[in-house]
C-alpha cells in the first residue's frame, strides 16, 4: 500500500502534468501542425501563445480569492476537468477566435492548480517529508513536457484535431485516476494556539519575490534558443536541436526529486541558495565549451533546476509565512515568474533579431539567475514552521 503522503503528492504531480505539461506547454509542439495544416498562421500561433501566458498569470492571481468561495478540492477538481475540455474544444477548427478564450482557459485552469494544489497537498505532509513531496508534486511539469513531446508527434500524422482530443482524453484519464485523492482535509491548518498569523509581506519574502522573478531570465535561453542554437547556430542540424530538448526534459523530469530530498537533509533555505549557483554556471556553459557532453551537461543540468527551484521556492515560501499565507505569496510568485518569463522572451527575442548572438543571451541568463541567487542569500530568517 501506498504512503498517504506520497499518495496525496502523486496527486499534486497528476494536476501539474495535467495543467501545465498537457494544457499548457503540449501546445508548443502543436504549433508547427497547426501552421502546416492551415489552421492557423505563425503570428496567430504566437498570439495564442501569449494568450495562455496571460491566462496563467490571471488564474495565479486569483487563485486565492477563489479558494475562499470554492472549497479546495471542488476548485482543483473543477481546474483539471475544464483544462481537459479546453483541449478538446480546439479540435474545432474553427480559427483563431475560438481559440483564444480556450487557451485563455487552459492557462487560467494552469495557474489555479499551481497556486490552489501545492499549498493543499503539503499541508497534509509531515514536516520532515515536504521535501520529497514537493518534489515528487512538480516533477509532474517534466513528465507532461516530455508526454506531450511524444504524444504529439505520434497523432500529428492523424491531424490536429486527433492530436487535440488525445490530450484532451488523457487529462481526463489523469483526473479520474486522482480524483479521490482530494477528499479530506479542505482547509489549511491553522496557526498553532497563541501565535498571531505571519505577516504574508516581508522583506525575505520581498527578495524571494524579485529573486524568483529574475530567475525567470535563466528561464527563457534554454527553454526557448537552446535547440535552435544547436541546430542552426552551431550548424548539427533539427535533429540534434531536439536531442538537446529531449536532455532538457529529462533535466526536468528528475530535477524536483533531487532538489526535494536535498531540502529535507540541509533545508529550503540552503538547497535554493546552491541550486541557483549551480544553475547560473549551468546557463554559461556554451559560453566556455560546445562540445556535445558540455550541451548535455548544460541541458540536463537547467532542465533539472528549473522546476527544480519551483519546488524549492514553494518550500521555503511555507518556511517564511506557514501555510496559512502560503497560498497568497505562491500566487505573487508564480504570477510574477509567468510574466517575467513573458518579458524576458519578448526582450531576449528582440535582442537576438538585433544582434544575432546567442553568448549574449546566455551571457544574460546566467547573471539574472547568479544575482537570483545573491537575493536569497538576504532572504534568511525563516518563520518557524508549522
Amino acid at each position: 500500500m501506498i504512503n498517504p503522503v506520497i499518495r496525496n503528492a502523486l496527486a499534486g504531480f497528476g494536476a501539474l502534468l495535467l495543467g501545465l505539461g498537457l494544457a499548457r506547454f503540449g501546445y508548443t509542439p502543436l504549433i508547427p501542425v497547426l501552421i502546416q495544416d492551415g489552421w492557423l498562421s505563425a503570428g496567430a500561433a504566437a498570439y495564442l501563445g501569449a494568450t495562455n501566458l496571460f491566462g496563467y498569470v490571471a488564474g495565479s492571481l486569483l487563485a486565492t480569492t477563489l479558494a475562499r468561495i470554492v472549497p479546495a478540492p471542488r476548485l482543483i477538481r473543477a481546474s483539471m476537468l475544464l483544462s481537459a475540455v479546453s483541449l478538446m474544444a480546439c479540435a474545432l477548427p474553427w480559427g483563431f477566435v475560438w481559440f483564444a478564450p480556450w487557451r485563455f482557459l487552459a492557462g487560467f485552469t494552469g495557474g489555479l492548480l499551481m497556486v490552489g494544489a501545492i499549498p493543499l497537498i503539503l499541508s497534509r505532509a509531515p514536516l520532515a517529508q515536504r521535501g520529497r513531496s514537493n518534489g515528487i508534486i512538480f516533477t509532474g511539469v517534466g513528465t507532461g513536457i516530455i508526454t506531450a513531446g511524444m504524444l504529439v508527434p505520434a497523432l500529428a500524422s492523424f491531424g490536429p484535431a486527433p492530436t487535440w482530443i488525445g490530450m484532451g482524453l488523457l487529462a481526463l484519464v489523469i483526473a479520474r485516476l486522482t480524483w479521490k485523492q482530494w477528499d479530506g482535509d479542505t482547509a489549511l491548518p491553522p496557526p498553532p494556539q497563541g501565535e498571531a498569523p505571519a505577516r504574508a509581506f516581508t522583506l525575505p519574502v520581498a527578495l524571494l519575490l524579485v529573486a524568483y522573478t529574475l530567475d525567470a531570465a535563466g528561464f527563457v535561453p534554454h527553454t526557448v534558443f537552446l535547440a535552435d542554437y544547436v541546430a542552426r547556430g552551431l550548424d548539427r542540424g533539427v535533429a540534434a536541436g531536439g536531442f538537446y530538448w529531449v536532455l532538457f526534459g529529462v533535466g526536468a523530469i528528475s530535477g524536483p526529486l533531487l532538489v526535494g530530498f536535498a531540502a529535507e537533509r540541509f533545508g529550503f533555505y540552503r538547497s535554493i541558495v546552491v541550486v541557483l549557483t549551480i544553475k547560473s554556471f549551468a546557463i554559461a556553459i556554451p559560453l566556455v565549451s560546445q562540445h556535445p557532453v558540455a550541451l548535455a551537461v548544460s541541458a540536463v543540468t537547467v532542465g533539472a533546476m528549473t522546476p527544480g527551484i519551483s519546488a524549492l521556492a514553494s518550500g521555503r515560501v511555507v518556511e517564511l509565512v506557514g501555510f496559512a499565507a502560503h497560498r497568497k505569496v505562491w500566487g505573487w510568485l508564480t504570477a510574477g515568474f509567468a510574466g517575467a518569463s513573458a518579458g524576458v522572451g519578448y526582450l531576449f527575442s528582440y535582442l537576438f533579431d538585433r544582434t544575432h548572438s546567442y553568448d549574449l543571451l546566455f551571457a544574460l541568463g546566467a547573471g539574472g539567475v547568479f544575482a537570483a541567487m545573491l537575493l536569497t542569500i538576504f532572504a534568511r530568517k525563516p518563520r518557524n514552521p508549522t
